[in-house]
């Protein structure tokens, strides 16, 4: 079991990260949302000339659907109802997958159980929560680790248990190795880099140091460290 924090720290909400991670995605650029906060991501780039691709099948979804947009077939990776847009189209998941292990998808924004401080992924199997519930499901996650040309995580910084989730090393099964380059959180923006993980943005009314005390590695404090922009 990874070790406990300290301290209960309050960050951004679960939409404000996704809102954060838009923010990053620059325009022209071809994007896959993995299951959980990734998804909210799409109600934050309304407008912009960024194509969403959903694993089931979907190019160029839309913002998730409110209660009179539901159609049943139109799905994300959480299995939430999205919209259409124009230039939306559909295709079998043999052709999706081709296209995310052919390296057509600049950015995927996955979720995760842990990320260590090479940028290891672990997130689709916890031993810990017991049989069978622990049996979790890899589906795309493995293909979209290695097969986009970025990962960006986005998680809460820590487990509801209080846990490190941003750890020396991922104590759950690997999603895949090295493959995480930017990992955004309610607490922290933070950058994998060859000399380690470099804290770049802290959540308003976090310091550098409450964001330390809720990460096992030891962060790299960027000299040009700011509050993060919404």
């Amino acid at each position: 079991m990874a070790g406990k924090t300290k301290k209960k720290l309050e960050g951004l909400s679960r939409e404000l990260i996704a809102l954060r991670i838009s923010n990053e995605l620059e325009d022209g650029t071809y994007v896959n949302l993995g299951i959980g906060i990734p998804t909210l991501v799409s109600n934050w780039i309304a407008g912009r000339d960024i194509v969403l691709q959903a694993e089931i099948g979907m190019l160029n979804t839309g913002p998730l659907a409110s209660e009179g947009e539901v159609d049943q077939d139109l799905i994300n990776a959480s299995c939430q109802p999205v919209t259409e847009l124009p230039g939306t189209c559909y295709f079998s998941d043999c052709e999706s997958m081709a296209m995310i292990r052919g390296g057509y998808m600049d950015v995927a924004v996955l979720g995760a159980l842990q990320v260590s401080e090479k940028g290891d992924l672990a997130g689709w199997n916890n031993p810990e929560r017991g049989f069978p519930e622990h049996i979790g499901n890899i589906g795309g996650s493995m293909d979209l680790a290695v097969g986009a040309r970025k990962v960006i995580v986005a998680m809460m910084h820590t487990t509801p248990q209080g846990e490190f989730k941003i750890v020396k090393k991922c104590a759950y099964p690997i999603t895949a190795l090295g493959v995480v380059k930017l990992i955004v959180t309610d607490l922290a923006v933070i950058e994998v880099t060859p000399k380690g993980l470099l804290l770049r943005e802290v959540a308003p009314g976090i310091s550098a140091e409450d964001v330390q005390s809720v990460t096992e590695p030891r962060l790299i404090v960027s000299p040009e460290l700011k509050e993060m922009q919404l």
